[in-house]
């Protein structure tokens, strides 16, 4: 599909617009602006007020005035290095202008001595007098009326200007052609939205402080654009996604019986939901692409083995798939039994199987007699083939794009994808990454799981927590000792934990074990499965062990300098106790004093164990980019939409996209055509190719 000609202008080169020369253009290009349609969305931060005043009397100095002045005498400097001077009488004052490095032949030109001009610049007080240094504006007063009574102030980089930047915007907006609207008519007047055209040029020429704001309706209707165009992309991946036909997988029940017999407790309302919705995605002919969303310990996995099982009741084979081998194992320990119960064989596949034993379960897997399979990522590599692939299960999906999804779906010529995170995102946020998936969420906790303690201790303190852990390992409890990465450096972060290791060693002996980032893998694995097996007590460890590793024994989880950590980061590792029947401990060292948010971050983790409330604290406190990474997360790099603000807009755009492509899938109404060249607008070229041909 080509570009609309409608549009041609916007996506012409920078240097085709008023003052912007390959310099210039270069230095918008380092600010991620590449066409003049970029322009358009570079939204003023703030604006300077340029109300013409009778006189600097009436204001406080230091700050920004504008004035009509009389030009009085000049005064050249008389040694170098020093200003060039211009004396000057509004309605009441005297002051000064100030010119450092400046041409007098110039100046005199600028500023003829009797006539009268509009200053505007920032007044400071310099032994008592008022002088204004370098004015931003020097107008003839029959020119005043073309400067604004607010000027946008625009985010810069190296080598451009607040004027360039005006310049070119207004050149850029010039080129705006006459656009059909793409907001749906009922939802543009509930809300009272400008059109398109309008809004960018309210945005562009506020007047006042309020029209910054996420909530003032010029901000919230460009903000609304971005998602709409976002969620119209993902939208048309999910339809690109279940177009591919999925295959229908019916259970019979029988094995689920099995397991549900075997289980010491009653799965929580919220599983048998989860699972009810999954098993009915897959008796849908259309593609199942659902998101599995638990908090820390809320029964993912055995969600997970039920709805594989319905793809063995229905004849076909299930894959589960973790990120690294550690979890992998874990996930097949922790199922085996319960795929015993039901009568179902279970098999590993990880990096570490060579020759002939891998040879081997390949064959079993390709003949159909493995009914599921649990992996790393080696599960797709070329030689692997299964006899019937009907479910793929994706653990810990936050380290992946929507291009991964696509690509996992096509491995199974039809497979259901299921995709589980633990960790849990605020609806705004889970929107914008998954918003082509449908989405499970477990917010119960299942029976038995008991509340964990969690106190805040100065690391002053240090003696009195070792004592306590003491305590603990000889009634033969187990405990995380986790250290922080300090200064980013791997090798510092290394250099901490040895520390730790070695204090740790000192005091309990050889019933210390650690793991860290800087580890070979194998040793890694090791060090954790000693851990497992209860032979060493204390695990001195950095963050490798956030995610899923399960060790019921283990009741205490020291994280020392918590106040580095994020929010999210601490609530995993306080997940990975409380997992047997011993009461649980969490201990949140920090090192005194603390800011005023490390105490926020430590105190709402100290007093709830809700994971979701804790993410939408997260996302308050520190944007979206942070919570989930920007660099991993497949999170959409938004213009003018702010997550932690405009929240709410996102689930109206996701119906509203849905809406539209159920009524035409092929974007060829009238208002389907407008949505396309919001597309085009906003870069979403991938969405237009994903649009059906006819």
């Amino acid at each position: 599909m080509s570009r609309p000609e409608l549009l041609f202008p916007l996506f012409a080169g920078l240097d085709t617009l008023p003052g912007v020369g390959p310099r210039t253009a270069e230095a918008f290009q380092a600010m991620g602006i590449e066409r003049p349609k970029d322009l358009l969305f570079l939204l003023p931060h703030s604006a300077v007020d340029r109300t013409l005043r009778a006189s600097v009397r009436d204001v406080v100095p230091p700050c920004v005035v504008t004035v009509e002045v009389e030009v009085g005498a000049h005064q050249p400097p008389r040694l170098k290095g020093k200003p060039y001077r211009v004396l000057v009488r509004d309605a009441a004052l005297d002051f000064q202008l100030v010119f450092f490095h400046a041409r007098a032949d110039y100046l005199q030109k600028l500023l003829p001595t009797g006539q009268r001009r509009v200053v505007s610049g920032k007044v400071e007080l310099f032994d008592g007098l008022a002088q204004m240094p370098h004015p931003d504006h020097i107008l003839r007063p029959e020119e005043a009326g073309d400067l604004p009574s607010y000027e946008p102030v625009y985010p810069l980089t190296a080598g451009i200007t607040q004027k360039q930047v005006s310049k070119a915007v207004e050149g850029a907006m010039a080129r705006l052609p006459e656009m059909p609207e793409w907001i749906d008519g009922p939802l543009l007047a509930r809300e009272g939205w400008p059109g398109f055209a309008e809004a960018l040029r309210l945005a562009h020429a506020p007047a006042g402080t309020a029209d910054f704001m996420a909530e003032a309706p010029v901000r919230q209707r460009l903000a609304y654009d971005e998602m709409f165009a976002h969620q119209l992309t993902l939208s048309l991946a999910r339809a690109s996604l279940r177009r591919a036909k999925g295959q229908v997988t019916r259970g019979t029940g029988a094995l689920k019986a099995r397991v549900l017999a075997a289980l010491p407790y009653a799965p929580t309302g919220a599983q048998t939901r989860a699972v009810a919705e999954i098993a009915l995605d897959m008796e849908n002919p259309l593609r199942m692409n659902r998101l599995l969303q638990g908090d820390v310990g809320s029964g993912k996995t055995l969600v997970a083995l039920l709805a594989l099982l319905v793809a063995v009741e229905g004849g076909g084979q299930g894959v589960m798939m973790a990120p690294t081998e550690i979890l992998a194992r874990q996930h097949y320990e922790g199922l085996a039994s319960l795929a015993a119960a039901a009568g179902v064989r279970l098999e590993l596949l990880t990096g570490r199987d060579k020759g002939g034993e891998r040879a081997a379960k390949l064959a079993d897997l390709a003949a159909g007699k493995i009914d599921i399979l649990v992996g790393t990522h080696a599960v797709f590599q070329k030689d692997v083939a299964f006899h019937d692939l009907r479910l793929a299960v994706v653990d810990e999906q936050h380290r992946f794009g929507v291009a991964q999804r696509m690509e996992l779906g096509a491995k199974g010529q039809g497979a259901d994808v299921l995709v589980m995170t633990a960790t849990p995102i605020p609806r705004s946020l889970a929107l914008a990454s998954y918003g082509d998936m449908d989405v499970s969420v477990l917010d119960e906790k299942p029976a038995g799981r008991k509340p964990i303690r969690t106190a805040l201790i100065s690391d002053a303190r240090l003696d009195e927590v070792i004592g306590h852990l003491r305590r603990a390992v000889d009634d033969g409890r187990q405990a995380y000792w986790v250290c922080p990465l300090v200064e980013d450096s791997e090798l510092v972060d290394y250099a901490s934990a040895e520390a730790r290791f070695a204090s740790l060693r000192a005091v309990f002996g050889d019933v210390v074990g650690l793991v860290h980032g800087q580890m070979p893998s194998q040793e890694k694995d090791a060090a954790m499965a000693r851990f497992v097996a209860g032979e060493t007590r204390v695990l001195v460890a950095t963050t490798v062990i956030e995610v899923g590793v399960n060790v019921p024994n283990a009741s205490i989880m020291v994280v020392e300098r918590a106040e580095i950590f994020g929010l999210a980061q601490l609530h995993q590792l306080r997940g990975r106790v409380g997992r047997g029947t011993a009461d649980s401990t969490c201990l949140l060292m920090y090192q005194a004093p603390l800011s005023e948010s490390g105490e926020r971050r430590l105190k709402v983790l100290r007093d709830t164990e809700d994971g979701f409330r804790i993410a939408e604290e997260d996302l308050a406190m520190r944007g979206a980019g942070d919570l989930i990474g920007t660099v991993q997360s497949g999170l959409p790099r938004f213009r003018v939409a702010d997550l932690e603000r405009q929240g709410a807009l996102m689930a109206i755009a996701q119906t509203d996209a849905r809406r539209l492509l159920a009524d035409d899938p092929g974007l060829t109404s009238a208002r389907g055509k407008a949505a396309r060249l919001l597309l085009w607008l906003l870069d979403q070229d991938r969405a237009i190719r994903l649009i059906s041909v006819g």
